[in-house]
């Protein structure tokens, strides 16, 4: 059988059906590509209903390079083909995938299977961590892709260079089409809908359907999401979904209902690109109902800021994450497309809205949304909101069963799950064995891999099909867990790093960036310490224990295992993370000290990162001692400028974790009367602020008294050193601080002020002659 008329057969299939079929066309490079355009032109796919992925020009179809295969997303085509042979990653797969419409091909050209797994590319180069070489990057997850072409429903594998079909497809495991209906949710009566018929017109399933239905109660009784009383109880919508539900146009229809009621929406997503779909479709129902306001030139609909705005007043806005979460100008409604994506704190934020909308990927290239779903339920259930579920089962591109779909959720375990909670449940540290696992092993055992990713997928907001690869290639990688009963319940990945020659240090230091070596980078780059990638670390880059038995010290107990599995091995283990409180408290306890804060928030997070060491020998001491005494001396000029508004909280929990000092502070006998002054009697803060910034810095980095000044605890309480963090590092105006913290007035404030500086003073100064000639003139 020519490559022509098997692509007619699959096609054929595929329309039966409408599902898609996987083509594989595996040899030489131009004998595919010549193979690819046979194929099409056999299953009779148009020119402009074909999009070609490859680093190569010159093809009569539309050709996207492989690094902009992201922009495909959303999109719909008959056929996709995708050039494996140059540029090829698992992201690739996991965003293409879903562009090929139902009845359609998606035709994946690889070099010969046999020879696929020991042929890296450039992504496999991009694994080769310095010191590793490419050669030291493994075939695993290759050769694992390989095997599920060559036995998954629905794949046909052609070998082009000897011109034969190595394998027509098994169609027996591919269901059959399921029926689509298209009968519209009816309500109870017409006039209880609050968004208009056009909204439900346009949904192309009834699971659709139903989610717009339930966005409704975003909406007040008149149909707007004003909150004037219109909205009596909190409401939040949470719409589950797998990719390709149409779930972001649900949330786009619901967004252009609100709007054209009146009311101001905001919107917002871990990137723009992500909340494409909720602005096209809210912009066509809007457009469709006549409540597009006129755009301004060249915005085609909107502002030149992307809003949409609607002839009643109402509009469509997106502000990033970290933004949005402070709910800026009051919207009256709130959605969250690929809630999934973004961290559990700044998801709770949004809760301060009164109508919000939580929409998201159960399973899919955008990820896999169990820390959605285990860790915000919840904050969701404390919340006041009345919560309304909606879950998308039917795809609206293709029929349930689809098996391109199947395949890919398989190849690139996208719906990889922990242990169900039965089986870990009774997990304890005394009942746990800890386990070093290798590629090898989690490459062969598949229950295994899938519960290790599942659980990694649930420690970060955001998890690609790429990190797959690396877990299974990456030679600086390493992963170790603790099983119970046989199954995976608390998990660990890290990254070698450091080591390095002096040549790629010098480049480091000279601004070059050295991939997988976070920590020696921000070290020696940022941090101007060209030495700092001499000892060799291993940074924790993820670690997660099971919901079922978290809080009972599994994640103390694996790194406890896995400090004696590295002292003597290696010179520190390290990690950067976006800071918490929380956060900061377990890895003080566990340890790790801080080192640095960033000056930058994360776009997605809103969080500064914070980076700690935990020293195992000299070497890693050494390196930890200069950059703890670097940040200390650092700090309080960064908290007054770029760490201004960070979270008095996080700034606690990082100087808390970082290794104090070892003398006191130094001030003046003159600054020592101010500040005696200002605890006891008429003295002003903002006579001297550098000498209260020294002595507050110095009690939340926990500095020595020296001297006979008093034993080992400050004894400021929380309110109060949240206090000298706003008023004495951050400094802020004495109005904004009163506000914040809580005081019925900025005099209150104030007072309070002076009853931590009188802590400060016990503290740090007892002993000393000025101090006790100062307060003896106030006691008298």
């Amino acid at each position: 059988m020519s490559v022509a008329a098997l692509a007619a057969a699959l096609r054929d299939a595929a329309r039966e059906s409408n599902h898609r079929r996987l083509l594989v066309l595996a040899g030489a490079r131009e004998a595919g590509i010549d193979a690819a355009f046979d194929a099409v032109e056999g299953a009779e796919v148009p020119d402009d209903e074909v999009t070609i992925v490859t680093a190569r020009d010159g093809f009569r179809f539309d050709r996207v390079a492989p690094e902009h295969a992201r922009e495909l997303l959303g999109t719909t085509r008959t056929a996709v083909i995708c050039d494996a042979h140059e540029s090829f990653s698992p992201n690739v797969v996991g965003r293409l995938v879903g562009t090929v419409d139902g009845g359609g091909l998606f035709v994946l050209l690889t070099p010969p299977l046999e020879e696929w797994p020991d042929r890296p590319g450039d992504f496999e180069a991009s694994l080769a961590v310095p010191p590793s070489g490419v050669d030291d990057v493994g075939g695993r997850f290759r050769r694992r892709l390989v095997e599920t072409l060559r036995t998954h429903p629905g794949v046909a594998i052609v070998d082009v260079d000897a011109g034969t079909v190595v394998r027509r497809p098994d169609d027996s495991g591919v269901s059959a089409a399921a029926s689509r209906s298209s009968t519209a949710i009816t309500p109870s009566s017409q006039s209880s809908r609050r968004f208009p018929q056009a909204a439900y017109e346009a949904c192309l399933t009834t699971d659709q359907r139903r989610a717009v239905r339930a966005l409704e109660a975003l909406a007040g009784p008149d149909g707007t999401g004003e909150s004037d009383g219109d909205i009596a109880t909190p409401q939040a919508v949470v719409v589950e979904a797998d990719r390709g539900r149409g779930k972001s146009s649900a949330a786009g229809l619901a967004a252009g209902s609100l709007a054209a009621a009146g009311s101001d929406v905001l919107v917002t997503a871990p990137d723009r690109r992500n909340a494409a779909d909720v602005f096209a479709r809210a912009r066509e129902l809007l457009d469709a109902l006549g409540a597009l306001d006129e755009p301004g030139e060249g915005n085609e609909g909107a502002n030149a800021d992307g809003t949409l705005v609607a002839t009643g007043g109402g509009r469509v806005r997106f502000s990033p994450p970290a933004e949005a979460a402070d709910l800026p100008e009051a919207p009256d409604a709130v959605i969250v497309d690929e809630a999934a994506a973004l961290p559990v704190r700044l998801l709770s934020a949004f809760l301060d809205a009164d109508a919000v909308a939580f929409v998201t990927t159960v399973h899919g290239y955008e990820g896999a949304g169990r820390g959605f779903s285990v860790r915000f339920r919840d904050d969701l259930t404390e919340a006041p909101h009345v919560v309304t579920d909606v879950s998308m089962r039917e795809p609206i591109r293709y029929a349930p069963g689809d098996p391109v779909e199947t395949w890919a959720f398989r190849a690139l375990l996208l719906d990889a799950r922990p242990p169900v909670d039965e089986a870990v449940a009774d997990a304890e540290p005394s009942s746990v064995a800890y386990r070093r696992l290798t590629p090898d092993e989690l490459a062969a055992d598949e229950s295994l891999l899938r519960e290790v990713f599942g659980l990694l997928v649930l420690a970060h907001y955001r998890t690609e099909p790429d990190d797959l690869a690396r877990l299974l290639d990456a030679p600086n990688l390493r992963v170790r867990a603790l099983e119970y009963d046989g199954h995976v319940v608390s998990v660990a990945l890290l990254a070698r790093e450091g080591g390095l020659d002096a040549e790629t240090r010098s480049a480091m230091y000279e601004g070059e960036r050295v991939r997988g070596n976070m920590l020696p980078d921000v070290f020696t780059s940022q941090l101007r310490d060209e030495a700092a990638g001499v000892p060799v670390g291993y940074r924790v880059v993820r670690i997660a224990t099971h919901h079922a038995a978290r809080s009972r010290g599994l994640g103390s107990r694996l790194l406890d295992e896995i400090r004696a599995e590295f002292d003597g091995a290696a010179d520190y283990l390290g990690v950067g993370y976006g800071a918490t409180p929380e956060l900061c408290s377990f890895w003080e306890r566990n340890g790790f000290e801080t080192v640095h804060l960033s000056t930058t928030r994360n776009e997605s997070s809103g969080e500064y990162s914070a980076l700690m060491l935990d020293p195992l020998s000299e070497a890693g001491r050494k390196l930890r001692d200069r950059h703890a005494r670097w940040f200390r001396g650092r700090a309080p000029g960064i908290l007054a400028d770029q760490l201004r508004d960070a979270d008095p909280d996080v700034v606690r929990a990082a100087l808390a974790s970082c290794p104090p000092p070892e003398e006191p502070p130094t001030l003046s006998d003159r600054e020592w009367r101010v500040v005696v002054g200002a605890a006891a009697g008429p003295g002003q803060y903002a006579t001297a602020p550098d000498a209260f910034r020294r002595l507050a810095f110095a009690a939340l980095v926990g500095a020595p008294a020296g001297g006979d000044s008093g034993g080992e605890e400050v004894g400021l309480t929380p309110r109060e050193e949240r206090l000298l963090v706003r008023k004495v590092l951050q400094t802020r105006p004495w109005g904004d601080v009163a506000d914040e913290l809580g005081f019925v007035s900025t005099r209150q404030c104030m007072r309070a002020f002076g009853s931590a500086c009188g802590t400060l003073v016990d503290r740090y100064g007892a002993g000393r002659d000025v101090v006790r000639r100062e307060r003896a003139r106030f006691e008298e």
